[in-house]
């Protein structure tokens, strides 16, 4: 849509969609003084699909932030081990305190994602729910100048801005709309199933494997634990739509057979939820007027757990690169992105195939720790570094 003339409101930046990615961006580009616009179909504190683990650098990201501290009195459960269940072997691995990170944590998305519209609003972020993105405004030369909005209950606004950022999730809208090329595509996809459950006991992140079957439980707010029982998107396709809730107890059984066992004293807190799976993918996360965060820019299968990890880290890439002000820090924020996801990308859709022995499987994992060292290394000293110079000011 053309239409320059009509705009009669102008942001530095509107971000399309307030969940993990966006409401994180928000916050963090109003924290350095640009005027923000966020906006979301969903409402405000909605829950989500989600495995809710954050890895070391995504708590990082929250510790640094200054909102941990929130996260904690919302009751999210301090996780201090991960334990990895082979066929043959467990290895338990505890959570060092380091880098100002206490322990591991995995937020219902109902406080995560609220903690954080809460906090890009307290920096001055303008966010609104319930608000759809109808289609975006082009410039000369076809630059993204701004966005048509739909506002529940009817009318619309459209809404000038330096920068479009569409952290709308897998199937974005904004990605759509500007054509963002997918510049790596997976080849697998896993499946899952997963329910809250109550009086179940369980010490730290839990993952169980086995041929076909990748399950485990994941300790969050309420004193719930989210149980899942993962599997081959083929498989979900033959055996799970038609019965979910043997399915999944089935896929438990095979994979994770105590912990299956433990659910007979424990009660399921409302249905269970189910993703059938979909290959991972890398966009183009940037162009004229334009840029992607969270899944509308990076998805990959949920079976590591990562993906709420690299939202934070990208939020973090994204907002240095638009408060500079110019258009190849976009580039450079592709690059850095990549940087940190190609591997983990990589590692993360072999272990969706499910297709592996128990030897692959273990250097896999052992890979991927060594990628999320790395990662986190880079995060510390992306935080460490003197603040640059903000390129646009309120």
């Amino acid at each position: 849509m053309s239409g320059l003339d009509s705009v009669a409101t102008r942001y530095h930046a509107v971000v399309v969609g307030a969940r993990a990615a966006g409401a994180a961006t928000a916050m963090l580009l109003a924290r350095r003084g640009l005027r923000v616009l966020a906006v979301d179909r969903g409402a405000y504190g909605a829950d989500t699909l989600s495995t809710h683990a954050l890895m070391r650098a995504g708590v990082l990201q929250l510790a640094r932030w200054g909102l941990l501290d929130r996260i904690e009195r919302e009751g999210t459960p301090r996780v201090r081990r991960t334990v990895f269940h082979y066929a043959d072997e467990v290895i338990d691995v505890p959570i060092k305190a380091k880098d100002g990170v206490p322990a591991l944590f995995a937020p219902r998305r109902t406080v995560l994602d609220r903690v954080l519209v809460d906090a890009a609003a307290e920096a001055g972020a303008e966010v609104r729910h319930r608000v759809r993105l109808a289609d975006l405004v082009r410039g000369p030369s076809e630059r993204v100048a701004g966005v048509v909005l739909s506002e529940e209950g009817g009318g619309s606004r459209v809404i000038g801005a330096d920068v479009v950022i569409g952290a709308d999730g897998l199937r974005s809208t904004v990605a759509a709309l500007v054509g963002a090329p997918v510049t790596r595509q997976g080849r697998h996809a896993s499946a899952n199933v997963y329910g809250y459950w109550s009086g179940l006991e369980v010490d730290g992140y839990q993952w169980h494997w086995s041929r076909e079957a990748a399950s485990g439980a994941i300790p969050t707010n309420g004193g719930q634990l989210l149980v899942f029982a993962g599997t081959s998107a083929r498989r979900f396709a033959a055996e799970v739509r038609g019965d979910v809730p043997s399915a999944y107890r089935r896929i438990l059984a095979e994979g994770a057979p105590g912990l299956a066992e433990q659910l007979a004293g424990a009660r399921l807190v409302g249905p269970l939820h189910g993703f059938p799976g979909h290959p991972g993918h890398l966009r183009r996360p940037w162009g004229p007027g334009w840029a992607l965060v969270g899944d509308a820019a990076y998805f990959k299968d949920p079976i590591t757990a990562h993906g709420i990890t690299d939202a934070l880290r990208d939020a973090e890439l994204l907002a240095r690169a638009v408060a500079r002000g110019r258009e190849g820090a976009l580039a450079d924020y592709e690059t850095a992105r990549d940087e940190l996801s190609v591997r983990i990308f990589e590692l993360t859709d072999r272990i969706a195939s499910l297709e592996w022995d128990e030897a692959e499987l273990k250097a896999l994992h052992r890979a991927l720790s060594d990628e999320m060292k790395r990662e986190v290394a880079a995060l510390v000293h992306l935080h460490d570094e003197a603040r640059e110079p903000v390129g646009r000011t309120a």
